[in-house]
């Protein structure tokens, strides 16, 4: 690609993610607006023609690593796995 091209095309990304950004804020109001119905109606769930909404607490456990850190820190170090990924970084 020539360097005109690359303009193009990091322009291009640009105005997508944009895109994207206004598009989960709308659909974030939506399900806001269905939340907000299933409160007024005192439900979790929600259904119509051909659709179904669920909105409830789910309750899990997960580690507290900090804590672990602190109280076992040989332990936690035996135990930590180190990973490397790779990130795509396009700003303005």
């Amino acid at each position: 690609m020539n360097v005109n091209e690359l303009n193009t095309t990091a322009r291009d990304l640009l105005s997508v993610r944009a895109m994207i950004a206004e598009l989960e804020a709308e659909a974030e109001a939506l399900t806001d607006k269905l939340k907000a119905a299933m409160v007024d109606q005192g439900t979790e769930v929600l259904q119509g023609d051909g659709w179904k909404a669920t909105w409830k607490n789910i309750v899990s456990s997960r580690l507290d690593t900090v804590a672990l850190k602190k109280a076992l820190p040989d332990m936690a170090a035996q135990y930590t796995r180190t990973t490397t990924t790779t990130r795509f970084v396009l700003s303005v």
